[in-house]
């Protein structure tokens, strides 16, 4: 496994991916394909730009494009962990964990996680990454969704990465 930094020429296999997260979160956000096929891609393209607020990690099994990571808020106090993926043919296998950790470690400091009740796999993942990370100095909320008030609030957890 290894874990590097997307660039420009990534592109064409980000695109592929998102469209695999994309699909696997629609489940949880009640949404549909855009006519085309698409779905929204604001924070893939803000992922490819030259904004030092954001950054992006591809997870690479082999010759093997599987997962990303997106970050974002990198100049602010506090940072987030806006995106991650892991391809269903390497779930479960401790890549998912190993690859948060790379990642993070590369950009200590204060860190927020957000994700939806609604989908257990990710509870799961993300308290025991919280864990993993920060022992028992990490908290959870729940936060309304900016703009939509007709969602469940999302989970957010908090920690720090020394």
């Amino acid at each position: 496994m290894t874990i590097r930094r997307i660039t420009p020429a990534d592109r064409p296999v980000l695109e592929r991916l998102w469209l695999m997260f994309r699909h696997d979160m629609a489940e949880f956000h009640d949404k549909l394909p855009n006519p085309d096929g698409t779905y929204r891609s604001e924070w893939l393209e803000s992922v490819l730009s030259d904004d030092p607020d954001w950054a992006g990690y591809l997870l690479m099994l082999g010759p093997h494009p599987a997962g990303f990571t997106f970050l974002r808020a990198l100049t602010a106090p506090v940072s987030v962990l806006n995106g991650f993926f892991v391809v269903r043919g390497a779930r479960r296998a401790g890549y998912g964990l190993r690859a948060v950790q790379q990642v993070l470690v590369r950009h200590p400091g204060a860190w927020d996680v957000a994700f939806q009740d609604r989908n257990e796999g990710a509870v799961r993942f993300w308290r025991r990454v919280a864990t993993e990370l920060a022992g028992d100095a990490w908290t959870e909320e729940r936060r309304p969704v900016p703009g939509r008030p007709e969602l469940p609030p999302d989970v957010w957890i908090s920690f720090r990465v020394l």
